[in-house]
């Protein structure tokens, strides 16, 4: 018989062992990944008990791949779509929690008189929450539907992101020795190109690839390239000074925009979690019970900054952000832990050599117990909620509640603000792509063509001309492509006053055209042969083919557009109907109506109200509560009618407060059913306008506003100065200065709000 590699002997001890304590973890409900890090500890040199691994470098390999494919899942549920839904509530709560936190454990280290580089990576191990374990504690405690749980998730997402942006920064000052401004900002603009580029890239290149070979992509096949991109990726990422982890999480990224995102998800799930099962297992080989105990007034400390400081600038964050006090109070105790984040940075710093080795048994010992914590802290927020309130003067309670609804009143985007984000987005998309033809021309193509021709002069045309030739449409489209809105068309026809300002723009794009052009002549050519020579030559061929430029940009963008939503084209065309419209449904972002939000329902096949029309139930008038939709099958029933009908099996969208869906839950037998707040579509959206002169509204009856035909929606609720109305009647008469939150399509929305509607109110 062969000799047995003693990986293959380690892999089957680890493998065998975690599989046990993760069963015994879930007997007694707890996280599994606590299970893997008792594994861990139990096959690890500090327990001379049990049998032990042998080679622990081959196991840290694996522990490598794992991190890779953690990331590059979490890129796949993250995705830049969900990125752009995230609520300003959530935005704002993540920025205040992650950058308090952040500064607090680099101050909490250094007063224990740990090192710089430990105190930041302490800091950064910090700055993320457990999704896997909030998300636990939200559905055994049955509060998913709770409109707080909606922010929460949304801080989630946002984390993730901080979190990956934080690791570049610390591996570039682990190299770099030092905290220096310059270099840190040229990282983070280094970083900003990056992404932007291999995002523009991904989008442009792999949907259109998995478009062209559907037919002959099977599981095995699409499984391979799965895994295969997310590896190139990570050689890119590193060939370029970043992250393995970074290249995993945007190729995740990337491939969760295709129509094949649900399925690639699905076919990699079982090696994330063999290979996660790994790293999570190294992290439990790594805890030595003699560090522990040493560094238990650490742990103790850390613990107690985790749990109140995030606690407090959760809270905060939220509260700034114009949430009431008591979501954002239980808000910022559901975020009060570490999570596996807190391992993966922690990782970092050991491969990088720059931290030392008690750093991963404290950030084990934070875990486990903020991890046990963490349920207690979310059930009992309502109560502490209710404690606080009597401890509180009422002049304090009373001008957080004003300040929260002052907040509320969200205007209408102004169109400056959409022309100028119209212009920001032609000058980097396209300043990017063109620096980055640029430095391939010169980096790659200009020594190649050195190696061949001897006159400079002649590599350096060729390189010019191809170059050129291959920039020539982002070129174009940086110097003259206009936003495409109404927005810039109004302010150039409306007001006299708008001409300098937009012509100002129009002068600093195409001097930033100028600016990457001479970039490239100035490596090239001397400054007087691109002045009198090259210069005009590119001046007359930009407006002898002007109009075959424009044609060929706009296919470009057609193409990229296309791909970047071909995912919602599909889900659209009922390809993944069922999860769409869930998805579609989930209004909580935008919603964040006071305490009141949406829940998705399943009517019983008992249900006594099976066959009985809407306006007969009188939910409105009995509960205070709308009804938004009703899902039968595919069939999407949005804005139901007092003679619409609900059957067995239904799924009905119910919009109330916490306590009026409460006491509404009682007549659905079945469990609710909750989709993340980040997955919601662009086509269905809860808005706010202010009835102004633009909408003509005033005076108006609901009813006869004509809110319902023009939006395909309804009206959920009116704040009139001091006073909230929730689910008004269709008899309620609209008056100036009304803050009005209604459910309908997107565009519809905006039409009406901007006053384009083709009806005369």
């Amino acid at each position: 018989m062969g000799h047995l590699p003693g990986l293959i002997a380690d892999l089957a001890l680890i493998l065998v062992v975690g599989a046990i304590t993760t069963i015994l973890f879930r007997a007694i409900r707890q996280p599994l990944v606590l299970g893997y890090i008792i594994a861990g500890f139990l096959v690890g040199p500090y327990l001379s008990l049990t049998p032990t691994v042998t080679d622990s470098a081959n196991v840290k390999i694996w522990a490598d791949i794992g991190v890779i494919f953690l990331l590059f899942s979490l890129g796949l549920e993250f995705s830049f779509r969900k990125l752009r839904r995230v609520g300003g509530a959530a935005s704002i709560t993540a920025v205040v929690e992650i950058v308090f936190i952040t500064l607090a454990g680099y101050l909490l280290g250094t007063l224990m008189g740990w090192s710089v580089m430990n105190s930041l990576f302490l800091g950064g191990m910090l700055a993320s929450s457990s999704t896997t374990i909030i998300s636990k504690a939200f559905d055994e405690l049955g509060i998913k539907t709770k409109n707080y749980a909606r922010i929460v998730i949304g801080v989630l997402i946002i984390e993730d992101l901080v979190v990956i942006i934080l690791m570049v920064l610390l591996s570039t000052i682990a190299v770099t020795k030092e905290i220096e401004g310059t270099e840190v900002l040229f990282t983070i603009l280094k970083l900003m190109f990056f992404l932007i580029l291999w995002f523009i890239a991904g989008i442009f290149l792999i949907p259109t690839f998995l478009k062209n070979t559907k037919k002959l992509l099977n599981e095995e096949t699409l499984l391979v390239l799965s895994v295969g991109l997310c590896l190139g990726m990570v050689v890119l990422a590193t060939q370029a000074g970043f992250s393995a982890e970074l290249g995993a999480f945007i190729m995740g990224s990337i491939l969760a925009e295709t129509t094949a995102a649900e399925k690639i998800e699905h076919l990699t799930k079982p090696v994330k979690n063999l290979f996660g099962a790994v790293f999570f297992v190294s992290v439990g080989m790594m805890i030595d019970p003699a560090t522990i105990l040493e560094y238990r007034w650490p742990i103790l400390w850390i613990t107690m900054l985790v749990l109140l400081g995030k606690l407090f600038s959760t809270a905060g964050g939220s509260l700034i952000s114009g949430q009431p006090l008591k979501q954002s109070l239980q808000v910022g105790m559901s975020m009060a832990q570490v999570g596996e984040f807190a391992f993966i940075v922690a990782s970092l710093g050991l491969s990088l050599g720059v931290t030392s080795d008690f750093l991963f048994p404290v950030a084990v010992g934070v875990s486990a117990i903020t991890t046990f914590t963490t349920p207690y802290m979310i059930k009992y927020s309502s109560g502490s909620y209710d404690l606080l309130v009597r401890f509180l003067p009422v002049r304090w309670i009373s001008a957080l509640n004003n300040y929260s609804s002052g907040t509320r009143k969200i205007q209408a985007e102004s169109k400056w603000k959409k022309v100028i984000n119209g212009y920001l987005t032609i000058i980097i998309t396209n300043g990017i792509i063109i620096l980055a033809i640029f430095l391939i021309a010169l980096k790659f193509f200009l020594p190649f063509l050195n190696e061949h021709i001897a006159n400079e002069i002649t590599s350096g045309m060729v390189v010019l001309v191809v170059s050129l030739g291959v920039a020539t449409p982002f070129i174009w489209a940086l110097m003259v492509k206009r936003p495409n809105n109404m927005a810039y068309k109004e302010l150039w026809v409306e007001k006299k006053y708008s001409h300098g300002p937009l012509l100002l723009l129009e002068i600093s794009r195409i001097m930033i055209a100028l600016i990457l052009t001479g970039f490239l002549l100035d490596r090239l050519f001397s400054t007087s042969t691109a002045f009198f020579t090259v210069i005009p030559v590119i001046i007359i061929a930009g407006i002898l083919f002007s109009k075959r430029t424009n044609k060929f940009y706009d296919r470009l963008e057609s193409r990229f557009i296309s791909n970047l939503n071909a995912r919602e084209a599909s889900e659209l065309k009922g390809t993944a109907s069922k999860d769409f419209l869930l998805n579609q449904l989930n209004l909580q972002p935008d919603l964040m109506l006071w305490d009141a939000h949406l829940a998705d329902m399943e009517v019983s096949r008992h249900a006594t109200f099976i066959g009985r029309k809407l306006g007969e139930l009188a939910w409105r008038e009995k509960f205070g509560i709308n009804i938004a939709y009703i899902r039968r099958g595919e069939k999407l029933i949005f804005a139901p009618g007092k003679n619409d009908m609900l059957f067995a099996l239904d799924h009905v969208g119910i919009i109330g407060t916490d306590e009026q869906i409460q006491a509404f839950k009682p007549l659905f037998e079945a469990s609710e059913h909750f989709e993340p707040a980040d997955n919601i579509t662009d086509d269905i959206i809860v808005r706010s306008i202010l009835v102004n002169e633009q909408n003509k509204l005033k005076g108006l009856t609901i009813r006869s506003s004509g809110i319902r035909e023009h939006t395909k929606g309804l009206v959920i609720g009116i704040q009139r100065q001091n006073t909230r109305i929730l689910n008004p009647d269709s008899d309620t008469v609209f008056e100036w200065g009304d803050l009005v939150w209604i459910a309908g399509e997107r565009e519809k929305i905006q039409n009406l709000n901007e006053g384009d509607t083709g009806k005369s109110f």
